[in-house]
């Protein structure tokens, strides 16, 4: 896991726990990196099983 994917893991994953998902708006600032890193970064972390979307409940699932 690069360093920004763990960044971007800790971010979606603390503003989960108060049921909120960060906007890309969000990511781009705290991160300090583009939309196309980012998207990346997120692709990554699901292609690994890091990360999955519930599209039902509309949150994250981890690891």
């Amino acid at each position: 896991m690069t360093d920004l994917e763990r960044k971007i893991y800790r971010i979606i994953y603390n503003m989960s726990r108060f049921r909120r998902n960060p906007s890309m708006k969000e990511l781009k600032r705290k991160t300090g990196k583009g939309e196309p890193e980012i998207r990346k970064a997120v692709n990554n972390l699901i292609s690994r099983k890091e990360l999955e979307w519930d599209k039902e409940k509309r949150e994250w699932r981890f690891k």
